[in-house]
């Protein structure tokens, strides 16, 4: 073990330390700016896929009609409840019923285009459309919600299977293509939900954060080749 190693290694550690801390102010501003995106006020979504890029989670209004003949079912989905997750946090299962988001392809009359909204969950005894006539409303409305982007694939999730029609992530490109509709995906929030329908408000504002671990684990390795150094150069203890 030489001086050089130990100071290197020491050096390294407190620089990653460093980054980690950086990273973690980093991403808590950026979970801060989309909580509030997700409760501002709606504006009029803007159709334009260059600003919608940079307008995830931000609340919007539209007005038209949906088109019940090509509902999409995102699944399997349990209702978001944020005070379910806090009662059910730290457990190995969740208590949630298993079910499906429903995605239906929404006509909007003062902009002219069709896009995809997410109308919320349904348990699994309510996924096909005649079990939940009541729901299936043809007036022209008015609703709220998120504008979302793709998300990727996760390690180990099943592929996309468009001809069974069993979506396991959200591809706005490949829905959008399947029913016809403009690349343009939103959640509808909790106000825009129909009596008899999906539960709308499904959209977890949420960023993975490990950055604390990542800091308290290069914080003791920071401590330990400290202290190696300071040990084997500093006070010429044997090893």
């Amino acid at each position: 073990m030489t001086s050089k190693w130990c100071a290197w290694s020491s050096s390294s550690a407190w620089s990653t330390f460093d980054t980690q801390v950086q990273r973690r102010k980093w991403k808590l501003k950026l979970i801060e700016e989309l909580q509030a995106r997700s409760t501002a006020e709606p504006v009029s979504l803007p159709t334009d896929p260059f600003t919608l890029n940079d307008l995830e989670y931000r609340r919007v209004k539209v007005r038209g009609y949906f088109d019940h003949s090509k509902e999409l079912y995102i699944l399997p989905r349990t209702m978001v409840d944020a005070d379910r997750e806090a009662r059910d946090a730290g457990r190995l299962s969740s208590s949630g019923e298993s079910g499906a988001n429903v995605i239906t392809p929404f006509y909007c009359t003062d902009l002219g285009i069709r896009i995809l909204v997410n109308r919320g969950f349904v348990p699994k005894n309510k996924v096909r459309p005649e079990t939940r006539q009541k729901g299936q409303i043809t007036d022209e409305i008015e609703l709220v919600g998120l504008v979302r982007l793709t998300e990727n694939r996760r390690p180990f999730m099943p592929h996309n299977n468009e001809e069974k029609n069993n979506w396991y992530y959200r591809d706005v490109d490949a829905m959008s293509r399947v029913v016809e509709t403009e690349p343009i995906f939103i959640d509808s929030d909790m106000s825009s939900t129909i009596p008899g329908g999906p539960i709308g408000g499904q959209t977890r504002v949420t960023l993975r954060n490990e950055h604390m671990q990542y800091i308290i684990t290069w914080y003791g390795l920071c401590a330990a080749t400290t202290y190696l150094w300071y040990a084997k150069f500093v006070r010429r203890l044997p090893f």
